[in-house]
């Protein structure tokens, strides 16, 4: 069959003018999409909404979605029987304030926080003034040392705490004691507070009141049912993490920076920290304190790397802590910083200590009151931390803060 050219012309022609009409609409789409509109046209462009405010407390199940930003505008509770998700990746800012206006994310007794990060997509609790975004790891403008800018993450359980009176419930440091959402404490020592991993916290700790700041994590009274893992407090102005009696066991946690004390536990919690990191803590890397009631249960602190810095000291204990602590290093070491007195009320166990010393110095310098018994001078420690599992999510492994560990 003979092909006509010019049918052949033609059908071209005709094919490039459709082209060009289809492309005309879509420019012109595109035009009135990114284009505001006058109050008289009858199209609204959508733009899609990624940063939320949230002003009142959480009273239903809410989830909070990856790719967005969460702003705290003030002391948020999610209630009892409520449950919070965030989802991957999410960064949560809280606003700036002091004393009762200091903002906090609180998970009351009875409510659930299910914050589930991942390696890749770490949940990042930060300050308003921190301009990182979703997908970021180390913030963009602010330093790491920079603390008190917002409040912190406190998780409350059911689980039993040991207390002046020997009451089965308290009221949690940093949240006004008329808050009832800031209650702690019973005989549930299974209670389940939710789910708590690959998680960073940033430049909080600010002050509600004169020696009442909040620390980076509160757990107050939380259960063996909740799983807390791969968590990193950075530049908190008090505590990096605190324990208030409770049974929670916590794994792969890393504290940079706390204006305070780096590991903090009171109130014979029962749970077990294992590998862990302090670096540079401003007060103690360890203060470990006894119960304050009859009740007396023994914690474990265990495969630790202690960077001391500028910290005033090691490990405080009181005559009747009670803990087990092992496998611990510590280096970085200076002039005054010491492990200051053995317990006396309570058996406890400290083994498999390893310290590199300063030029000059010996294992008494530092470890004092028969603390040498357990403590071995080394160059290369065979004991501490596994570093790897801070590697890239966390904000001091991508600022290459563990190279020494």
């Amino acid at each position: 069959m003979k092909i006509n050219p010019f049918n052949k012309l033609k059908q071209k022609n005709t094919m490039k003018r459709n082209y060009l009409k289809v492309t005309a609409a879509l420019l012109a789409a595109l035009t009135i999409g990114l284009t505001s509109c006058d109050e008289d046209d009858d199209v609204t462009p959508i733009i899609e909404e990624t940063e939320f405010t949230v002003t009142t407390n959480i009273t239903e199940n809410t989830t909070w979605e990856t790719g967005n930003v969460y702003i705290l505008g003030g002391r948020i509770a999610v209630t009892n029987g409520v449950t919070l998700t965030i989802q991957p990746g999410v960064i949560v800012k809280g606003q700036a304030g002091t004393g009762t206006n200091a903002t906090a994310l609180l998970i009351a007794r009875g409510g659930k926080l299910m914050a589930e990060g991942t390696a890749t997509q770490p949940i990042i609790f930060t300050s308003v003034a921190d301009e990182i975004e979703p997908g970021q790891i180390a913030s963009p403008n602010l330093d790491s040392d920079l603390n008190g800018l917002w409040g912190g993450l406190i998780v409350l359980g059911k689980a039993p705490i040991s207390v002046s009176g020997d009451g089965t419930e308290a009221s949690i440091e940093g949240i006004p004691a008329d808050d009832n959402n800031g209650k702690y404490g019973g005989t549930v020592a299974d209670d389940n507070s939710g789910v708590i991993k690959y998680v960073s916290i940033r430049h909080g700790g600010a002050n509600i009141g004169e020696g009442n700041e909040i620390n980076g994590l509160t757990l107050g009274g939380v259960g063996s049912g909740t799983t807390i893992e791969n968590i990193e407090i950075v530049a908190n102005q008090d505590d990096g993490i605190e324990w208030f009696g409770g049974t929670v066991n916590v794994t792969n946690a890393l504290v940079w920076n706390a204006g305070d004390d780096a590991i903090d536990t009171d109130q014979s919690w029962a749970g077990t920290l294992n590998n862990f990191i302090v670096i540079n803590p401003g007060d103690e890397c360890f203060e470990l304190d006894g119960p304050e009631g009859t009740m007396a249960a023994k914690h474990t602190i265990t495969n630790g790397s202690v960077y001391a810095g500028d910290a005033e000291g090691l490990v405080d204990n009181d005559a009747n802590s009670y803990v087990d602590m092992d496998g611990i290093y510590f280096f970085g070491l200076a002039d005054g910083q010491d492990f200051d007195e053995l317990p006396t009320v309570y058996t406890c166990t400290f083994s498999d200590f390893q310290v590199t010393l300063p030029a000059g110095k010996v294992v008494t310098d530092f470890f004092k009151g028969g603390g040498d018994a357990f403590v071995t001078s080394v160059t290369s420690a065979t004991v501490g931390a596994t570093k790897s599992a801070f590697n890239a999510w966390s904000w001091a492994a991508v600022a290459g803060e563990l190279a020494d560990f």
